[in-house]
C-alpha cells in the first residue's frame, strides 16, 4: 500500500497514571498509557508527518492539565500540531475563565465537550450549553460535535443557531452500522451538510461496525454518503487512534479509506488525507 505523508485529524493520547479517565474503567482494552512512540508503532507502514490531538474525557479537574501535558509532548514531538481541549460548555458564560486559560496554550485550535454520553438527545440545545459554544469565536476556537446517530438530529439545530462557530463533526454523527442503520442518519448527515460553517471527519467508522467481523463494503455506504454530502473540501481523515484499536488496526483502515475513494482524483483524495486538517485546524 502506497500512500503520502497524512495528517491524521483524530488521535487520543493519554497516560492515566498521569490523569484520571474515570470512564477507562469499564474499556480495560484501551486502559493503560497510549503515547507518541505508541501510535508510531499502530502506524506501521503509513507516513503520519502530523496529528491533532483530541481531547480523551479526562476528569473535570484534569481537563487544563491534559491540554498542559500534550503541550509538553508536542515539545518533544512535532508531529503534535493542534489540539482540541476539554471545555466546560454547559455552563455557558461562566465557561469564560476556562476558555481564557485554554487561550494561552499556544496549541489549541478548538474546544469539544463530549455529548454522546448526555442520555437528554437534546442536551446540546439546552440554553446554557448554546450560550457557551457562541463563545468561542471571541477565542478563535472550533467546535468538535461528538454524537451517536440518534443525537444527531439535535446537533444539526446546534450548528444553525450558532452560525459563527466553525464546527467538525467527529466519526461521521456516529452511525449505527452494527444494526443497519443509515435512513435516518442519511436524513441527518444531508441537513448537517447543507450548513456551510461545519466540516465532518471520516474517523471511528469500524468502531461503529462490528468489531469482529466487519468488512469494508459494510462501510462503503456511509462512507460514500459523507463524501456525496460535504464534498472534498469539507472532509477530513481520522484515525481515533487508539479508540479505533477495538474494531481493527491503524493500516486497515487507512487500505478501507483509500480503498472508497480509489476512483477519485489525486487533489480530492490529499484534500481528504491532509489539506482540509491542515487548513481547519491551522496546522
Amino acid at each position: 500500500m502506497s500512500v503520502f505523508p497524512i495528517i491524521d485529524s483524530h488521535v487520543h493520547l493519554y497516560d492515566p497514571s498521569v490523569l484520571g479517565y474515570p470512564w477507562m474503567a469499564g474499556v480495560p482494552a484501551l486502559n493503560r498509557p497510549h503515547l507518541p512512540g505508541d501510535f508510531t508503532g499502530a502506524c506501521g507502514p503509513i507516513p503520519v508527518d502530523r496529528l491533532v490531538f483530541v481531547e480523551v474525557d479526562a476528569a473535570p479537574a484534569d481537563r487544563l492539565a491534559e491540554a498542559d501535558w500534550v503541550t509538553g509532548l508536542a515539545e518533544a514531538d512535532p508531529r503534535i500540531g493542534a489540539i482540541v481541549a476539554a471545555a466546560p460548555l454547559e455552563l455557558g458564560s461562566a465557561a469564560e475563565p476556562h476558555l481564557e486559560r485554554l487561550a494561552e496554550r499556544r496549541l489549541v485550535r478548538g474546544v469539544r465537550r463530549l455529548i454522546q454520553s448526555e442520555p437528554d438527545p437534546e442536551f446540546c440545545l439546552r440554553p446554557d450549553f448554546i450560550e457557551g459554544v457562541r463563545l468561542l469565536p471571541r477565542y478563535g476556537f472550533s467546535f468538535d460535535i461528538c454524537v451517536y446517530h440518534g443525537q444527531l438530529a439535535a446537533a444539526v439545530e446546534l450548528v444553525r443557531r450558532c452560525p459563527e462557530v466553525r464546527f467538525v463533526l467527529d466519526h461521521a454523527g456516529k452511525p449505527g452500522i452494527r444494526a443497519g442503520l443509515i435512513d435516518r442518519w442519511r436524513t441527518d448527515i444531508e441537513a448537517m451538510a447543507e450548513l456551510p460553517n461545519v466540516w465532518c471527519k471520516l474517523s471511528g467508522m469500524a468502531t461503529e461496525a462490528d468489531h469482529v467481523a466487519w468488512n469494508r463494503e459494510d462501510l462503503r455506504p456511509y462512507i460514500d454518503h459523507v463524501i456525496e454530502c460535504f464534498g472534498f473540501r469539507r472532509v477530513m481523515f481520522g484515525g481515533d487512534w487508539p479508540v479505533s484499536t477495538l474494531a481493527t488496526d491503524y493500516p486497515r483502515w487507512i487500505e478501507t479509506v483509500l480503498w472508497a475513494t480509489q476512483f477519485c482524483t489525486s487533489a480530492d483524495r490529499r484534500r481528504l488525507m491532509r489539506e482540509n486538517a491542515a487548513e481547519f485546524y491551522a496546522l
